[in-house]
């Protein structure tokens, strides 16, 4: 078997070190590992398969021999390294939102596009955590019947805003409890107990970032040009995990059937649908484990051609993490 020299920049981070795990979970054909991150973090000894690597800065000469370079750092740093990896040979498959919506460079979720790989030029983007989801969740609808719009609401884990909001939660529930004060650094107001909807910055009226990151990313990964969205990110109080409530519009009607069937038989997909017996996708459930679970499939009761979905996957891994090292499987084969 062929065998990979991989860096992951940003590897001390949330998603790097969850980038680490995946790889050896899935047992991706490393021969040499690389794991660069800032200045301040090098000399910081991380373990791998049994082996201790020890974490080195980020320089533009890092990439020399690299084959593929994971991505899990700032924007501004993706930037600044893209060039340098792609003189260097290697395949820059990026977390960061800096390339996604470059048409000259590939958005990737594998069990979707897979095909969308073959036309890189030495960087593919790795899409918007809650968009990944949403889009393994519906995609097979997209194969009965065209997607023409979705309208969705995403409720999106601390974890979301790395390593530091599950803390905030915490840190906030525990002084709660105390009945002391406790002044949020992470979010904008107090999460725990409450709701914040409003995640990204100010975008096109009075939309978000990251709530027209559905739309524009939903198009060019499905290969949808006119696909519209309407979307609104809150931010729960829950530790892992986002979830996402989505009606599908289609051109034509797709029974609730049809629509479980498709769903329970698409990769990367699990039917968690029996609402007698209260089964249905949750955050707790889809932690630490790369699949999307989908449920409470209806017909949308304001339109003929529309669907009421609810979904649930782990930000951090399928999110983020896994579908980057998928990513980079696709490059082995």
């Amino acid at each position: 078997m062929k065998t990979y020299n991989v860096a992951i920049l940003g590897a001390t981070g949330a998603v790097g070190r969850e980038m680490l795990k995946v790889l050896g979970e899935r047992n991706f054909p490393v021969k040499s590992l690389k794991l660069l991150a800032s200045k301040r973090s090098a000399g910081m000894k991380i373990a791998f398969r049994g082996e201790e690597l020890t974490v080195e800065e980020a320089t533009h000469d890092s990439f020399k021999g690299m084959d593929i370079v994971l991505g899990a750092a700032s924007n501004a740093l993706a930037k600044e390294m893209a060039p340098y990896i792609v003189e260097a040979g290697a395949v820059f498959v990026d977390n960061s939102s800096a390339f996604r919506m470059d048409p000259e460079i590939p958005l990737v979720v594998p069990e979707i596009n897979p095909e969308d790989v073959k036309w890189n030029k030495g960087i593919i983007a790795n899409p918007n955590c809650s968009t990944i989801i949403t889009v393994t969740a519906v995609n097979a609808l997209n194969a009965l019947s065209p997607i023409t719009a979705m309208i969705a609401s995403t409720y999106q884990a601390t974890s979301g805003a790395g390593a530091a909001g599950p803390v905030e939660l915490e840190n906030e529930v525990n002084a709660i409890a105390k009945g002391e004060s406790y002044a949020p650094q992470v979010f904008p107001y107090q999460i725990a107990y409450n709701v914040i909807p409003y995640i990204g910055s100010p975008s096109v009226d009075d939309y978000t970032t990251e709530e027209m990151k559905m739309q524009n990313e939903g198009r060019k990964i499905m290969h949808l040009p006119d696909l519209k969205v309407t979307c609104t990110c809150v931010r729960v109080p829950v530790m892992r995990s986002h979830s996402i409530s989505v009606t599908v519009r289609t051109e034509k009607k797709i029974s609730v059937e049809d629509a479980k069937k498709a769903i329970a038989a698409a990769p990367g997909c699990v039917l968690v649908d029996d609402l007698a017996n209260k089964k249905f996708p949750m955050p707790l459930d889809t932690s630490d484990q790369d699949l999307v679970f989908v449920g409470r499939i209806r017909d949308d009761l304001t339109c003929d051609n529309g669907l009421a979905i609810w979904c649930c996957g782990d930000q951090v891994r399928k999110g983020a993490a896994t579908n980057a090292v998928q990513i980079a499987e696709l490059l082995t084969k």
